[in-house]
């Protein structure tokens, strides 16, 4: 498990999001985890889930240390009945979800002509149709209270094409693609939806080759990214968001 230093914190600082409740896909370890951080650091109550139990239970230990209550729960995104349970169980212990980050996601790269079909059912379910049913489950409650921030994680794969990335970037592709629309069906109804593209961000998530993590960006980065987009002023949305390390790795 890679260890993250805390976020600077003025103690004095208000904490702009008290009263919202976030609910973090992929929370147990990388960019989720760090995003759950930065969240609670600004007062956010939180929700994570994730597959790997040990990992969760220590992203929320880690998350709780920033006094707001935190609810973690083993949940397989990509399947509604596991979904419907995490949104349920999080509305009742925590609150209506106020803000969603869609960070689940798995890398698998090689030539499509030489994948399964398995290999892209398990990657497609999990990077894009998981944001699908996820912000299904979410987005009714938030069009009854008339607010909420939907924020998706894509990546530059989204945006470009490179060999061996059929598809991971078909998936990332989606991901862009579905969130400008859900951006349009949802505004009426005071709505953010954002996508955030990373580039190359040193994690344990697989890569396609070695690179110099000296150089790429951290989870941090990333988590604030997801800060800018949810302590906006009212009447904007960030609507899509490219973070690219300042040197290349």
């Amino acid at each position: 498990m890679v260890r993250t230093s805390k976020p600077n914190q003025d103690p004095g600082e208000k904490k702009s999001l008290s009263g919202a409740v976030a609910l973090i896909t992929g929370g147990s370890r990388g960019i989720g985890r760090a995003i759950a951080r930065q969240l609670a650091v600004l007062g956010a109550s939180v929700a994570i889930c994730g597959r790997d139990i040990a990992a969760l239970e220590e992203s929320a230990r880690d998350v709780a240390e920033f006094g707001v209550p935190v609810h973690s729960q083993i949940a397989d995104v990509t399947r509604p009945a596991d979904i419907a349970n995490l949104v349920s169980k999080t509305e009742t212990k925590l609150g209506p979800i106020t803000i969603l980050v869609n960070n689940a996601g798995i890398g698998l790269f090689g030539p499509a002509h030489e994948k399964s079909e398995p290999d892209w059912d398990r990657v497609l379910d999990t990077n894009l149709k998981s944001i699908f049913l996820v912000s299904r489950a979410v987005a009714p409650s938030m069009i009854r209270r008339g607010s909420g921030d939907i924020i998706n994680i894509s990546s530059l794969a989204g945006k470009n094409t490179f060999a061996g990335g059929g598809i991971y970037c078909a998936s990332k592709w989606g991901v862009v693609g579905l969130s400008g629309c859900m951006a349009e069906d949802l505004r009426e109804h005071g709505i953010r939806v954002s996508v955030i593209c990373p580039g190359s961000v040193a994690t344990e998530f697989s890569t396609r080759g070695a690179k110099d993590t000296s150089k790429a960006l951290s989870p941090e980065d990333v988590a604030h990214a997801v800060e800018a987009v949810v302590t906006q002023g009212p009447r904007s949305f960030l609507s899509e968001v490219h973070l690219r390390p300042l040197r290349k790795p």
